[in-house]
């Protein structure tokens, strides 16, 4: 499963040549440079190549000294970034380092991130034993560059390389553990309001990848060809859209498994166990009770929209309580007040790496918070919860 491209943080104080370093990476005028301190205020996303991990994204932040005016909120937009991050690169210069660059190695660390140093400048001020010291305690790759010469640019391309785990861009299968070269997969993939025009959606494109990969075959129709279809074969494996879960249960007899595209997501990025254990919370929740929908993208809102209208309505008419939703899309932060909340539904996450997704929802569960997955909440609420995870437990 390659949605991914990785994403390799550039964090440092201001004037430490962030921005020159970008330019440099990519040999195009990206970010603008200035000798003024603080000219880069919100985090600003490149995507290049590097050969042997493919597309990655270099995010260059805002300095971590920033004392203007608004640097309280710029250096929590740099630390928010350190959350989205896959590689961190902590850029320095004149053999600096104090408190600032301390915090944030101790932050980048406690987000289990793989990181590197690079003095920057070093055509006029070259590193020192200091330095190099440090380097060693952090037990991090030092590199020397110039970004007005290009010195080390290519060595510190290399050492990235070296040090992005492989779980960042190496693709994963989704069900090749599930299925063996020749089987029939069925896809149901309702084409109502909510599907895009002309297309098929990420998942969905995914999971046929992925099922062309294991040399199986993939069977894509709608809800009301299922029947038929199952009268002349009897598939592997059926995989539909989590809306459509309640009639498509009703058709595929009890011997064929059955899941979702969104289960099948979940599992793939990381947080399966949590899904596991925080769905059946939603039997517990009470009046007034608060729940945090996470969708991982953003599109148009409209009246079949899942997470806004579909997946609450459901929800409020089976517990029958009355329940309030609070919605944050694509990578925008947590609320801070995340104790306020019962609990917390992520989206299947095809459009965020494992990273992105799996830091959200560490910090959920550090607060104590049951958390579910779209398809898996949709299959508890339809009586087929039990059915729809079963064959990967």
């Amino acid at each position: 499963m390659k949605t991914k491209r990785v994403f390799i943080g550039i964090f440092g104080k201001r004037n430490k040549g962030k921005s020159s370093l970008i330019n440099a990476m990519t040999k195009q005028e990206i970010a603008i440079v200035s000798n003024i301190a603080g000219t880069t205020t919100d985090p600003v996303k490149k995507t290049m190549e590097i050969f042997g991990i493919g597309p990655i994204v270099l995010v260059d932040t805002a300095g971590i000294d920033d004392d203007s005016d608004l640097g309280e909120q710029r250096i929590k937009k740099t630390k928010q970034a350190i959350q989205e991050i896959d590689v961190a690169i902590v850029v320095l210069s004149n053999n600096e380092f104090d408190e600032k660059e301390e915090d944030l190695c101790q932050e980048i660390i406690a987000n289990e991130i793989p990181f590197l140093f690079v003095h920057n400048k070093t055509d006029i001020c070259p590193i020192n034993e200091h330095l190099k010291h440090i380097a060693a305690k952090y037990k991090v790759p030092l590199l020397e560059t110039s970004t007005s010469t290009s010195q080390g640019v290519d060595l510190l391309v290399d050492t990235i390389k070296k040090i992005t785990p492989p779980s960042a861009y190496k693709a994963k299968t989704l069900i090749g553990d599930l299925i063996e070269r020749g089987d029939n997969v069925v896809l149901v993939m309702p084409q109502d309001e909510e599907a895009p025009e002309g297309r098929l959606i990420l998942p969905q494109v995914q999971v046929i990848r992925d099922i062309l990969d294991q040399h199986a075959v993939a069977i894509g129709l709608q809800v009301p060809e299922l029947e038929n279809y199952l009268k002349k074969q009897k598939p592997k494996l059926v995989i539909t859209d989590s809306q459509a879960f309640a009639d498509v249960n009703k058709v595929v007899p009890k011997d064929i498994p059955l899941t979702s595209f969104s289960i099948i997501l979940a599992r793939a990025k990381g947080n399966f166990e949590n899904y596991l254990k925080g769905t059946p919370f939603v039997h517990q929740l009470e009046d007034e009770d608060k729940i945090l929908l996470l969708e991982s993208c953003s599109h148009p809102v409209h009246c079949e929209d899942i997470g806004r209208n579909k997946l609450p309505n459901l929800m409020r008419k089976v517990t029958g309580k009355n329940l309030h939703f609070d919605m944050v899309s694509a990578l925008s932060p947590l609320p801070d007040n995340l104790n306020d909340y019962a609990m917390a539904i992520q989206c299947g996450a095809c459009m965020v790496t494992n990273k992105q997704v799996g830091n959200r929802i560490k910090t959920i569960a550090q607060h104590n918070i049951p958390v579910s997955n779209y398809g898996m909440m949709i299959a508890m609420l339809t009586g087929i919860f039990a059915r729809s995870t079963e064959l990967f437990q």
